[in-house]
């Protein structure tokens, strides 16, 4: 049986009828939620379609607390629920939630919309938001993930590209992307386990810095570096972006922009501006939105917390612009993003059963529910992979982009 498709658990029965003030709550629900093809129903039986076409799924509220939390609070209720086992669903999840993201797609602007919330976002919280996501242990990660332990988006040629091979074409499509020549010098902000800043330098005479505030990252990559020789001409630095210090031709963030947060893109802007030679490339590859809204709640508070997916707007204003940076090129791998969280959603439920054993089950269901609704989110358009490349003003910058598709 295909994970997505849940079935009731077994040996579960009806705690009681449905009231007369669950079936309002759920007349509710369905007003809100009509015409997505789903049906509810609750534990006794109690059923509504909230469309007249083909339903893809059916969601089964198992109680009356699930019932009213979603009504309060619908997206972080669902997740929770979903993966306490409080609530079944009954039939193809991702089609499911396909469905949910394009309703909120078609929501008129301003209306119905989660809008951003600004949460400071010091060193502190910094540490501890990467740590609760990032330092759940390298075995873990090395489930599902390709053997480089490679977390960010990857380049497909063709969609039948390797995962491993679309991750090392999307480390040549960056290299390329900043015009990389022996003998620069390469800071990384955000390195993750270390394979671009490896890669950099093992394939074109560079040498880089690498700076992670995850200390199982930096660890796994000084580990990399050594074992591989690479290690005078890479460095893992566990530090913040905020105490970059030197002096770069080139500056790399690959998936580190989305837990910045918004609040200290004036900081970033900084930091880009201080350690940028006269000369220097950089580019940034992250999560983004066509206009500003918040991250899916529940997301945020049980995934990726204090995570901001940003505009092109919000980051040409707010960290381009203010250290007279120059856009040189804006790519959108929105579908190669989809793609990639289906390849790590495969393997994901093949090792399911050794993840249930590290962790338990519901930390299965969580994570299943995160990279569906992650690899729905960019099928359906609800989020955008930019790739941006900037430059100072006088740089070269090629003459045109014809040698990044060589």
């Amino acid at each position: 049986m295909d994970a997505l498709t849940e079935e009731p658990i077994r040996g579960w029965a009806p705690p009681r009828t449905a009231g007369r003030l669950d079936r309002w709550v759920l007349s509710r629900i369905r007003q809100r939620l009509l015409g997505i093809p789903l049906r509810l129903t609750l534990w006794d039986g109690t059923s509504v379609s909230l469309s007249d076409t083909a339903e893809v799924a059916e969601v089964v509220v198992k109680d009356r607390r699930t019932l009213f939390a979603l009504v309060r609070d619908p997206a972080v209720a669902f997740g929770d629920a979903y993966a306490g086992g409080r609530l079944v669903v009954r039939g193809d999840l991702l089609r499911l939630l396909e469905a949910i993201y394009r309703h909120w797609g078609e929501t008129p602007v301003g209306q119905h919309v989660e809008q951003p919330r600004w949460e400071p976002s010091d060193l502190r919280r910094a540490r501890e938001n990467i740590h609760y996501h990032y330092d759940l242990g390298n075995e873990f990660y090395r489930l599902w993930l390709d053997d480089q332990l490679v977390y960010t988006c990857a380049y497909f040629p063709t969609p039948e590209t390797a995962l491993a091979e679309a991750q090392t074409a999307k480390f040549e499509h960056v290299c390329r992307k900043v015009r990389l020549r022996p003998g620069d010098a390469v800071v990384e902000a955000g390195c993750g386990w270390g394979a671009l800043a490896l890669h950099m330098a093992r394939h074109h005479g560079v040498t880089v810095r690498a700076y992670n505030i995850s200390r199982e990252q930096v660890r796994f990559a000084r580990e990399r570096a050594r074992a591989e020789g690479l290690e005078g001409r890479v460095e893992f630095v566990e530090d913040d972006y905020r105490n970059v210090r030197g002096r770069f031709d080139v500056f790399v963030s690959v998936g580190m922009l989305e837990h910045v947060g918004r609040e200290n893109y004036g900081a970033f802007a900084q930091v880009i501006d201080r350690c940028l030679a006269a000369n220097g490339r950089g580019l940034l590859h992250f999560i983004g939105r066509d206009r500003p809204r918040a991250l899916n709640a529940w997301i945020r508070k049980r995934i990726f917390p204090g995570a901001y997916p940003p505009t092109l707007g919000e980051v040409t204003r707010e960290v381009l612009e203010p250290a007279a940076l120059s856009v040189v090129d804006v790519e959108n791998l929105r579908l190669h993003y989809a793609l990639t969280l289906r390849h790590w959603r495969e393997r994901f439920e093949e090792a399911a059963g050794s993840v249930a054993e590290m962790f338990d089950e519901s930390f299965v269901r969580a994570w299943r529910l995160y990279l569906a609704g992650s690899e729905v989110g960019f099928t359906t358009g609800y989020l955008q992979l930019f790739q941006l490349t900037f430059a100072r003003p006088a740089a070269d910058v090629g003459w045109t982009r014809a040698e990044l598709y060589r």
